[in-house]
């Protein structure tokens, strides 16, 4: 039977991750406790554990982390030893089952309550989700058990040795198919068997894995992974590999061009790709995206599997986990939206913030040709901003970058939607002066009723042709879907006033188009694909993930015509 632990519930978690941002080891240390006034446990299930059990596995824990380095400062090498130690020790000492540990409410306990010094050192300043469970694949303690879980092999003298197999970023490949590939531990361990037993002599290790989980993946519909036994199923998947082995083989040099045609670019808050999409029309084909969020990733995958992305914070990324990266000929990334200085006392203000500079600091490692970053106007034109701006551009000119800031409003280049970014273009000095921003398109952009007319008639709605004409404008800006906020819908009262006055219920988003028996005098909710549509997103752009996951991701996206425009204006820049 399971042992039952405290569960820290998202309110009282979150108050602590706020508290807890500037304190030292010292001060978290003091912080430790084996209980909590606002801790629950769930009424059945297994005993609740005992607070010696708790006392006992916080020093167990502390033992290995001092062994890294506790509390001082560690290194990769270090850190990643400690990780292996540490997930065996979780999955073997905490007596948790996998209902248990699928709980996020009791990994923020361990990570806030119990061991909150290890917790915030070995992830120094850390985002949300590597201590409030919110993910946890990347929670720093409940990503380990499950690691540990996915991989022990109970009739070895040591079950936990295909720990070592991969690192964590090839594990992290493995889970972030989980719904296909990483819910199987019997699978997963098979993988790591055939892994361990190929010659990948002169391969480039990632992009082999990749490509061998790619091909599992395809097989997964039509193969019952788990029904076959364990010599069988080595076979079959070593001939996966041998096939990824073989593709991944160098075959005869292309000749060399005499102009460049195509460049390569590394994308970062990656989203959906919605916005490399629009780069890859005007010619940049992505070595590298990164995004923190599991079902924008797998959004990517399902549409451009040859694109190898990563999920990860984009700070915990540095150049040295990627040397490709290194001299690409763009670097670009649509930043989480930025508040004035003013506001930055909340943590969510103050975590953007971050991700903006680390953007600008990664630039400066990464040294692309070229660099553009897609904000709030505000970011472009605001006097709030203006120490953002001088920061900005000191960093990227001691880098031997030129820069240029405009807004553009996507409706000037063919998007449905009244829709205004904030760009930030910077390129190295010897091709800046070929950049021009580019200039709106001559014909109006099409309408709603044009865009979702085909949609909304789809389904026979009898009211369909009135509406497409009451819609015979340009959408309000897409909003909604804040991570900050509840379910799916059009936006605050305002937002919602501005669609109803195009024909369309904003309180949420529906699940189908309306059909003969909804009424004609009635405004339908849009629908996750018409949302994505107003985005001026491909019809057949997949999105993965429940209903709001999939909408956040098309209301953080940047439509792609107006990605693709920016795109040719810095490709004319660097052929020149």
């Amino acid at each position: 039977m399971s042992l039952l632990y405290p569960r820290l519930l998202t309110q009282q978690a979150r108050q602590l991750f706020d508290e807890y941002r500037d304190l030292t080891a010292g001060e978290l240390a003091d912080r430790v406790a084996f209980s909590h006034p606002s801790a629950v446990y769930v009424a059945t299930g297994g005993d609740r554990v005992p607070e010696a059990r708790l006392r006992e596995l916080r020093a167990a824990v502390v033992e290995l982390a001092e062994r890294a380095g506790f509390p001082h400062s560690s290194d990769r090498a270090h850190n990643a030893e400690f990780d292996l130690a540490l997930a065996a020790l979780l999955h073997s000492e905490t007596g948790m089952v996998p209902a248990e540990a699928a709980s996020r409410d009791a990994w923020a306990f361990l990570a806030l309550v119990l061991l909150p010094d290890v917790a915030y050192w070995r992830y120094p300043n850390p985002p949300k989700d590597r201590v409030l469970g919110t993910d946890l694949t990347r929670h720093v303690f409940g990503r380990l058990w499950w690691r540990a879980q996915l991989v022990r092999s109970s009739d070895e003298s040591t079950p936990y040795e295909a720990l070592k197999i991969l690192g964590e970023a090839a594990f992290d490949q493995i889970y972030a198919r989980r719904s296909a590939l990483g819910g199987s531990p019997h699978l997963v361990r098979a993988i790591l068997r055939v892994w361990n037993g190929l010659d990948l002599s002169g391969l480039n290790e990632r992009d082999t894995l990749r490509d061998f989980l790619k091909r599992l993946l395809r097989l997964a519909p039509f193969v019952l992974f788990d029904g076959i036994e364990e010599g069988s199923l080595d076979e079959e998947l070593r001939a996966v590999a041998h096939e990824s082995l073989d593709s991944q083989r160098p075959t005869e040099p292309p000749l060399p061009a005499t102009a460049p045609t195509r460049f390569t670019s590394v994308e970062i808050c990656a989203g959906a790709g919605a916005q490399a999409l629009g780069l890859e029309r005007a010619g940049f084909d992505p070595v590298l995206l990164i995004d923190s969020k599991a079902d924008a990733c797998f959004t990517i995958d399902l549409n451009r599997p040859a694109w190898d992305v990563v999920c990860m914070d984009v700070a915990q990324f540095h150049v040295g986990m990627r040397p490709d990266a290194i001299g690409v000929d763009l670097l670009s990334g649509g930043l989480p939206r930025v508040k004035s200085s003013a506001t930055v006392g909340r943590s969510e203000d103050a975590e953007e913030r971050r991700v903006l500079r680390t953007s600008i600091e990664l630039a400066c490692s990464i040294k692309p040709k070229a660099l553009v970053l897609e904000n709030v106007p505000d970011l472009v034109e605001s006097p709030t901003f203006e120490a953002d701006r001088a920061w900005i551009e000191k960093e990227l000119g001691d880098a031997g970058y030129r820069t240029s800031w405009r807004v553009l409003n996507a409706s000037d280049f063919g998007v449905p939607q009244n829709r205004s970014s904030g760009f930030l273009v910077a390129l190295l000095d010897r091709y800046f002066a070929r950049f021009s921003w580019p200039d709106p398109l001559e014909t109006p952009p099409t309408t709603v009723g044009h865009v979702l007319g085909p949609s909304m008639a789809s389904g026979g709605w009898p009211g369909v042709e009135e509406w497409i004409r009451n819609a015979d404008r340009i959408a309000p800006a897409l909003v909604g879907g804040s991570d900050r906020r509840g379910g799916a819908d059009l936006g605050p009262t305002g937002s919602k006033k501005a669609w109803a006055a195009l024909g369309v219920n904003g309180n949420s988003l529906g699940d189908a188009v309306p059909g003969p028996d909804f009424p004609a005098d009635e405004n339908p909710k849009l629908t996750v694909e018409q949302a994505a549509l107003i985005q001026a997103i491909p019809a057949d752009w997949r999105f993965s993930g429940g209903k709001t996951s999939r909408y956040r991701q098309i209301g953080h996206a940047m439509p792609p015509p107006l990605a693709t425009a920016v795109g040719r204006c810095l490709a004319k820049a660097l052929r020149s």
